[in-house]
Parts: structure tokens; C-alpha cells; sequence
């Protein structure tokens, strides 16, 4: 195991269609955009915010009629609806345990010591972590009813409350 904390013959890819990384054996061919099971979680979480995380300039761009920009952080149980992300191949924490690790990471917000993005790079169960969490620009219809309602309802710059989707518990920030 290297210091990406994958099983032998894993490596870190970039999608180009996607932009984001994704994980690949060479000797079987085989590409996911979960890490493979018999990852060391701890190693990848610091080599990926090293490695592939996202600038933290995010670039200026003109605002479409009728969308916002959000990003947000996301902590996913083993009742989501897809109970896997880039950081766990397989989630297994309660939703109970879920929502004090999310707590955890809004006082930490709320406290100033560290931004929704730069936790989000580490923390999120999202793949959008690599972006700061950022979601890019979207409308209504676009996300989550739950999701949509809350990250219109807030003012740019503003951060949520914790907000319960089928995909997880979440944090949202308000970018524009």
C-alpha cells in the first residue's frame, strides 16, 4: 500500500468528462468511482486533499437566470440511498452516529475554525468534496426537495442547517 492508502495495483485517475478522480486497477482493467475495498480511509482522505482536491480560487462566471450556486458537505448512513461514497466503499454507520459527525463538523464551521470547503475536501461522503463541496449552478427541479428548499432559502454566503435528504445528512453554503 502506498501513501494513497490503496490495495496493490489501485491507483488515482482523473476523468476528463467528469473532471473529477476515480480510482483504477491496472492489472485487472477495472475503474470505480468508490475506493476499493481494503482502502486505508485515514491515507486516501490526506493524499486525495493533497493531491486532487480543487483550487481554492473558484472562478468568477456570469449567473444564470433563475439558478444558485451552492456547495455543501455531506455525511451518508447506511440507510442512503447509496450507502457508499469515494471515501468508504461501504457506509455502515447508523443515522444516529451520522448526525453527530455532521454536528461535529457545523460547530466547527459555526466556530470559524475551518470554511464548509475545506472540510468538505476531507469529510464529505460526496464526490464534489474534490470541488469544495461545490455543486455548481442549479434550479429548482435540479436537486432534492428538501435540498432545493433549503439552499434557496438562504442568502449568499449564508450555511444551513443540518437538512435530511435520501442521500444523506448534509450542510449547505450559499455561494451565490
Amino acid at each position: 500500500m502506498d501513501d494513497s492508502g490503496l490495495p496493490p495495483n489501485w491507483e488515482v485517475r482523473h476523468s476528463n468528462s467528469k473532471n473529477l478522480p476515480y480510482y483504477f486497477n491496472a492489472s485487472d482493467k477495472v475503474s470505480r468511482w468508490e475506493p476499493p475495498t481494503g482502502t486505508d480511509t485515514e491515507k486516501l482522505k490526506k493524499y486525495m486533499a493533497t493531491h486532487h482536491s480543487a483550487s481554492t480560487q473558484i472562478p468568477a462566471a456570469s449567473r444564470p437566470e433563475g439558478k444558485i450556486r451552492a456547495a455543501h458537505l455531506l455525511v451518508k448512513h447506511r440507510d442512503s440511498r447509496r450507502p457508499a461514497s469515494w471515501r468508504e466503499s461501504e457506509i455502515t454507520r447508523s443515522k444516529d452516529e451520522a448526525m453527530t459527525i455532521i454536528k461535529g463538523h457545523e460547530q466547527k464551521i459555526k466556530s470559524g475554525s475551518v470554511t464548509l470547503g475545506e472540510l468538505a475536501m476531507s469529510e464529505s461522503d460526496c464526490s464534489s468534496a474534490r470541488k469544495r463541496g461545490d455543486l455548481g449552478y442549479f434550479g429548482k427541479g435540479d436537486m432534492q426537495k428538501e435540498f432545493e428548499e433549503a439552499a434557496f432559502a438562504l442568502q449568499p454566503g449564508q450555511m444551513s442547517g443540518i437538512v435530511e435528504t435520501a442521500s444523506g445528512l448534509h450542510l449547505i453554503e450559499r455561494l451565490v
